[in-house]
């Protein structure tokens, strides 16, 4: 009986540890069920938006909604992206909490290909990276093809690339410049 009480005692004193000791969890990635891009055409104010919608996350049920996104060739559009968590309720809008922590954000917008559209950011964080909530495209020649949406979660690694990090979204939506 004496050694079971002596090994309970040893593994409580193993198993507690100084608070000072512990590792700091790095922030989980936010689950997105929709994304909305506002292109909204410069000179005329045209707004037009594109969404995708996935009500239960990645995984799981194909989107109930995966737009197509068309542009005016050769026009100039300002970009402002929207993210929500849906699946709460109320709907959790993730766009603020990614600018309260655009240190730890970054949305990289890549064409496919790369003559559809150039991205030219128009917000940076406090360390001056890049972060993507609102920026500028100028449409190419028309054509089709893609555009991948990625939003990049780099707690306590971002440096203005796509690595290091993980996605809270990838998406690929067509792209139809006309």
């Amino acid at each position: 009986m004496t050694w079971m009480l002596l090994i309970a005692v040893t593994t409580l004193f193993t198993q507690c540890k100084d608070s000072a000791d512990e590792v700091e969890v790095d922030d989980e990635n936010e689950l997105i069920t929709s994304v909305t891009l506002t292109f909204t055409e410069v000179g005329t104010g045209t707004v037009t938006k594109f969404a995708y919608k996935d009500p239960d996350g990645d995984g799981g049920n194909a989107p109930t909604k995966f737009d197509t996104i068309s542009l005016k060739a050769n026009a100039s559009y300002t970009l402002t992206p929207e993210f929500l968590d849906e699946s709460k309720t109320p709907v959790d809008n993730i766009t603020g909490e990614i600018k309260e922590k655009d240190f730890e954000h970054l949305l990289i917008y890549t064409p496919s290909p790369a003559s559809l559209f150039t991205y030219t950011y128009g917000d940076k964080d406090s360390n001056n990276y890049p972060v993507g909530l609102t920026g500028t495209v100028k449409a190419g020649a028309a054509g089709t093809g893609k555009l991948k949406v990625q939003l990049r979660h780099q707690p306590n690694a971002k440096n203005g690339t796509a690595t290091p990090g993980t996605d809270d979204v990838n998406l690929d939506f067509n792209l139809m410049i006309k």
